[in-house]
């Protein structure tokens, strides 16, 4: 009689050091925040009041809506480094356009900072020019119409329209009302990156370019709609702000695409394309804005602390996709 010999494990087995590495990439940055959160509690009495904490949700806003569009960007196989810039020009495009009405306010920074999205990608897609160039000219080119608008950024648009301003400073139970736009944009934008063929399409340009064009994935179409993207929630964000301050700052903004790459990417997005998630991006953002508020309690450290906190983070966590990297390898 033949001896039968149990089957051995399928090869696709997770061992416990790969189960943990993934574990820790996908919900590493909402593992810290989560410490950072008793942290704060137990080191600080202010720290878990209603308010503050609705603080630190609407001031995370603006650079959650930015990081959304850039986590579609980088899970691509791309970076955007205009957003910053177009953050900065949707602010002041709102504060001026609200004096013709709420309307003319939100539409006019998302046609502007869209159109700027949309050449973008149309170049990037079309030439196959590296992002990184192509987005570093779009950065620069939405500084120089913002200085030329503000007359080398002398002048300061105010928000002339209450409508518009009540979207940027009411709030509900002392959250502001961006943080629940933030959270809408995110179902939105969870629903077509899981739930969707442009999804999917998203993570396999990320993956492998070559092969998802041979395929038959859309890949210049694709990469024209993720600027498009990116291009139209940093002039969200933008407008946002400038509701928020009743005026389109010209200072503030300068440096946000750092920030914005570094939530993504803590959030547990690889830079190389091809894997990420929103839930992690948002974790990330509130992660930082956590860290800023951190600061502001212990006084004595300049707000500019925050950029070395920030950059130690972003270090870990590439060194960590690094390694995790090379055990899915071995494994």
């Amino acid at each position: 009689m033949q001896t039968t010999h149990p089957a051995p494990p399928m090869a696709t087995t997770r061992n416990p050091r790969e189960r943990a590495g993934r574990l820790l990439q996908q919900h590493g940055a909402l593992i810290v925040l989560a410490v950072l959160l008793v942290v704060g509690t137990v080191a600080f009495d202010s720290f878990t009041t209603p308010a503050n904490l609705g603080n630190i949700a609407t001031a995370s806003s603006f650079l959650a809506i930015i990081a959304i569009g850039m986590t579609f960007v980088i899970i691509s196989g791309g970076i955007d480094l205009s957003v910053g810039s177009l953050f900065v020009l949707g602010g002041v495009l709102a504060a001026y356009g609200s004096r013709h009405g709420a309307a003319v306010a939100l539409g006019l920074p998302l046609v502007v900072c869209g159109a700027f999205g949309l050449v973008q990608g149309l170049i990037i897609a079309r030439t196959r020019m590296a992002p990184f160039i192509v987005t570093l000219a779009g950065l620069l080119a939405a500084r120089g119409l913002m200085l030329s608008l503000t007359d080398e950024g002398a002048t300061t648009y105010l928000v002339e329209d209450d409508l518009f301003a009540r979207i940027g400073q009411g709030a509900i139970l002392d959250v502001g009302y961006p943080f629940f736009i933030m959270l809408a944009i995110l179902a939105v934008a969870a629903v077509f990156l899981q739930r969707t063929g442009f999804g999917q399409n998203v993570y396999a340009i990320g993956g492998n370019e070559d092969a998802a064009a041979l395929m038959g994935v859309p890949v210049a179409r694709t990469k024209v709609v993720v600027y498009l993207v990116s291009g139209l929630l940093a002039g969200l964000a933008g407008a946002l702000n400038a509701a928020r301050l009743s005026s389109g700052v010209t200072i503030l903004g300068i440096g946000l695409e750092l920030d914005v790459i570094a939530a993504v990417v803590i959030g547990g997005t690889l830079l190389t394309g091809g894997a990420g998630a929103l839930g992690g991006t948002i974790a990330g953002a509130l992660l930082l804005g956590v860290i800023q508020n951190l600061i502001n309690q212990v006084g004595g450290l300049t707000s500019s602390f925050q950029q070395v906190v920030s950059g130690a983070f972003l270090a870990v966590v590439v060194v960590a996709h690094r390694i995790l990297g090379g055990v899915r390898r071995e494994t």
